[in-house]
């Protein structure tokens, strides 16, 4: 038996989508999302998406703040290096990555904050305005977080 994996897909043009999926792979340029509440999957086009969050619960945490520096943590795990990202959307993310390559469509991001109702995230590059790697990505974090403190 297949595992279903619940996802929230969040598209390019801001719609949303939580369900479930059992054939997202990275390499390919669609996959079948079986939404809440719906009775048939839909097929998603990956070139349509700015990123794919493979989540613990569908229902997340409102109330939940999540960290969004590297919080003293070490500059690479057995989950990658350390890697920061602002969408263009404006959304920020900080995480690591064993995949990350720019010369790819997209990559697995693991996040920083271990509380995190995200399992893993897949990153498209075309939805990305900002990147960074390694010490650079701590100085984006802290950059990001000085100016919405500052805000």
């Amino acid at each position: 038996m297949i595992p279903n994996n619940r996802v929230v897909a969040h598209f390019l043009d801001g719609r949303v989508i939580k369900g479930t999926t059992s054939n997202f792979f990275p390499n390919r340029p669609t996959f079948h999302l079986l939404a809440v509440g719906a009775g048939q999957d839909t097929e998603v086009q990956c070139r349509q998406l700015k990123a794919v969050f493979f989540v613990k619960d569908l229902a997340g945490d409102e109330n939940r703040k999540d960290v969004r520096g590297f919080v003293e943590g070490p500059a690479e795990t057995s989950k990658g290096k350390k890697i920061a990202l602002s969408f263009k959307d404006g959304e920020f993310l900080v995480g690591y990555s064993l995949s990350y390559s720019p010369e790819r469509v997209g990559f697995f991001l693991f996040p920083a904050d271990p509380g995190s109702n995200n399992m893993r995230v897949y990153v498209m590059i075309f939805a990305v305005s900002e990147i960074q790697v390694g010490p650079a990505a701590e100085q984006l974090a802290k950059r990001f977080l000085a100016g919405r403190d500052a805000a």
